[in-house]
């Protein structure tokens, strides 16, 4: 185990535990770091102190299952947002414990911004997200009536053009 553990205080510990425990990684990474920042540890090994808890609490974890992909749940949340969605898009996002993973994304006209649709990870077997990705968000996209953007389906890129670097800003009213 990483020896940053140490230097946990004992309260520290159980928050992380706990945050661990109910699958809530970046809450427990976020608690490490803040906790560890002061002594040098940075955000990288914060996330690693925290994958060896995942490991030592092994089965007392309880994973949360992964966002569902069909179109009623995907236009249920998307309906939840806050504005029109004006797109749907596939952007690629990794970290050091999960690899590289998909967001789905509503692309939203007003407020503009966007909202989180699902969190696409490397399904059974290893199989690669964008695929997945693709088809729920294209299936999505045509079911609300709005383009799909996916800059980069074949290789992980975190840097592709994003749906409004291409586009360009929604019209105003």
């Amino acid at each position: 185990m990483s020896g940053w553990w140490a230097f946990l205080e004992e309260r520290t510990r159980r928050e992380v535990d706990a945050q661990v425990s109910s699958d809530r990684r970046m809450a427990a990474v976020k608690a490490v770091w803040e906790a560890l920042r002061p002594l040098g540890l940075g955000l990288h090994e914060a996330e690693l102190v925290v994958h060896k808890r995942y490991e030592a609490l092994g089965d007392r974890v309880r994973f949360r299952p992964p966002d569902p992909l069909d179109v009623r749940s995907l236009a249920a949340r998307a309906a939840a947002l806050p504005g029109r969605v004006t797109a749907v898009e596939a952007v690629w996002d990794g970290d050091t414990v999960n690899d590289w993973f998909v967001l789905l994304v509503a692309v939203l006209e007003r407020p503009a911004g966007e909202g989180s649709l699902a969190t696409v990870h490397h399904g059974p077997g290893g199989s690669a997200p964008a695929p997945a990705a693709a088809e729920a968000g294209r299936a999505l996209a045509d079911y609300l009536g709005v383009p799909f953007h996916f800059a980069s389906p074949d290789v992980p890129d975190d840097e592709a053009p994003r749906f409004r670097e291409v586009r360009g800003p929604s019209p105003g009213p």
